[in-house]
């Protein structure tokens, strides 16, 4: 490990940057995936088939595919932009339909009544939903996003390797490559460094729902 800890600044950078990937795909797929939620379970049949029919094209594609679409495809037609924009956009579109699933599992386990008993009080789908359904879903849905959003945690690291400059994926590389190090303790380096975002997201979301469940 003492490559790793004589380098520790090229690390801590890297993982700088690699927790911002993954923060900023969290709030992306999070709302995306909120509002295709939305889409699959609202009354009008257009809006079903559009989030029926994103959720089908990336849940069945694969990540590297998606990614490389966004980096290589999108600046080829035009549509450029750093590759952390890029990047961050094709992770958090992928992730988005898992958590559009994972919140509509949850929809779809509240009770009937609750909505028919926003909708006896006048509510229209939007407030029944935002106000009524929702709430009550969100509760039961914690562990399942939550198990989405460490596996997004896990996947931004494909982003790194799509070019991403001085993330945790870059400073292996520039260890191993231009100082020449070996790989094994440079990868563990990279390794501990997934670690901690996983490991410290898994705390957050048991505590959240530690506290959920007080509630209830």
């Amino acid at each position: 490990m003492a490559p790793v800890l004589d380098n520790i600044d090229l690390y801590t950078s890297g993982f700088s940057t690699s927790l911002r990937i993954a923060l900023s795909a969290a709030v992306g797929s999070l709302l995306l995936g909120a509002v295709l939620a939305a889409f699959r379970v609202s009354p009008v049949p257009v809006l079903q088939r559009l989030g029926a029919v994103y959720v089908g094209v990336f849940r069945n594609s694969p990540l590297a595919i998606v990614l490389y679409f966004f980096a290589f495809a999108l600046p080829a037609v035009g549509l450029g932009a750093s590759f952390f924009v890029l990047g961050v956009a094709g992770l958090s579109m992928y992730t988005a339909a898992f958590v559009c699933e994972a919140l509509r599992s949850g929809v779809n386990a509240v009770a009937t009544g609750q909505a028919e008993a926003g909708r006896a009080i006048g509510l229209g789908f939007r407030q029944n939903l935002t106000l009524v359904v929702l709430p009550q879903a969100l509760r039961s849905v914690v562990p399942p996003v939550g198990n989405v959003l460490i596996a997004m945690a896990k996947n931004s690291a494909v982003v790194g390797a799509l070019g991403v400059g001085g993330d945790l994926f870059s400073a292996y590389n520039r260890m191993t490559s231009a100082l020449g190090y070996a790989q094994l303790p440079s990868l563990v380096g990279m390794a501990v460094g997934f670690l901690v975002i996983t490991l410290s997201a898994a705390g957050l979301l048991a505590l959240l729902e530690r506290k959920l469940e007080i509630v209830r």
